[in-house]
């Protein structure tokens, strides 16, 4: 899939386009359907299918303290538009400038730069343009004038409610990762950058890769039996969120640790991607650091048994 950061980069079209526009957080079941109607316009017209989404949430910049931490880093979100058949990532950087930009004026652009735009479709909800100006109504206006298709499609419910990347969101804070699942129509993978730590799993005797999840959704503090991928190879893993309580810290801050079971190497500055397979337990603080260590020794045992792997020496980056 092809990523751009201006319409006017798609230069040269030997067809048109059929785009889906949002943020796509997730790409969620409702997501995927807007997306499986712009494939099917695009296959039944002979034009390119496109996703235009951003490079943050909107809120990031015209509502920061309403800006939710997002399910997916938006290298997850591109893999999940590309295998949802995207053939082109239209990733509009947003920021004060877009912000202010009137509905009317962005769909005139898109316009113009997929020359011929043939078909936009949306969720049915959708709000774009300055002060959220635009809605569906205004695209089947627009369409009068461009000459494209609109489609606004209604949410996809489960349970008699609407799925939403915010309805998923609270489902994973509360640790309610099969509902989740279910709204997404796969496991939901958190990702993140193995950073340095302060070694101090290492000192422990069970060292960790910390990671760096950039203001994403986490699940509430405690220990998880978890499954770690990088490309190309899995781990099973025991990963701990929270402010390790037990150790001393005078500015305590939210960490997220995982250590890898049977693994041998360097794990910084690669992205990893973490499934959760079971809560262990709470976190909890402990009278002292040997009763710490009996306690995480425990957890990988707990861990073993859910995954069935037998024990050996454990190793990784921390």
């Amino acid at each position: 899939m092809r990523v751009i950061k201006k319409s006017s980069d798609l230069d040269n079209l030997q067809r048109g386009v059929c785009a889906a526009i949002g943020v796509f957080d997730g790409v969620h079941l409702g997501h995927q359907q807007v997306l499986a109607q712009t494939r099917e316009d695009a296959s039944s017209l002979g034009c390119l299918p496109v996703a235009v989404t951003f490079d943050q949430h909107p809120n990031s910049i015209v509502a920061p303290e309403h800006a939710p931490r997002l399910l997916q880093s938006l290298s997850q979100r591109l893999r999940s538009l590309e295998q949802a058949g995207m053939e082109i990532a239209l990733v509009i950087p947003f920021n004060e400038t877009f912000s202010r930009v009137p509905a009317e004026i962005f769909i005139r652009e898109l316009a113009h730069d997929f020359s011929p735009l043939r078909s936009l479709c949306v969720g049915s909800d959708f709000a774009f343009g300055h002060k959220r100006g635009g809605n569906v109504d205004l695209l089947r206006k627009l369409s009068e004038t461009y000459q494209f298709r609109v489609h606004g499609l209604s949410s996809v419910s489960l349970d008699g409610t609407p799925v939403s990347s915010t309805r998923i969101r609270k489902a994973i804070a509360e640790g309610a990762f099969d509902s989740a699942a279910e709204m997404l129509g796969r496991a939901w993978r958190m990702e993140g950058c193995v950073v340095s730590g302060d070694k101090k799993g290492r000192e422990l005797g069970f060292p960790t890769a910390n990671l760096n999840v950039q203001n994403r959704i986490t699940p509430q503090p405690g220990v998880y039996a978890v499954r770690v991928f990088s490309p190309g190879s899995s781990w099973p893993g025991v990963m701990n969120i929270g402010v390790r309580p037990t150790l001393e810290n005078s500015t305590p801050e939210l960490r997220l640790e995982v250590h890898l079971l049977d693994f041998h190497g360097d794990l910084y500055d690669q992205n990893l991607e973490v499934t959760f397979v079971e809560r262990l337990r709470e976190e909890r603080r402990f009278g002292s650091l040997v009763e710490l260590k009996q306690q995480i020794a425990r957890d990988i045992e707990a861990a073993r048994r859910i995954f069935g792997s037998s024990p050996s020496a454990d190793r990784t980056t921390g």
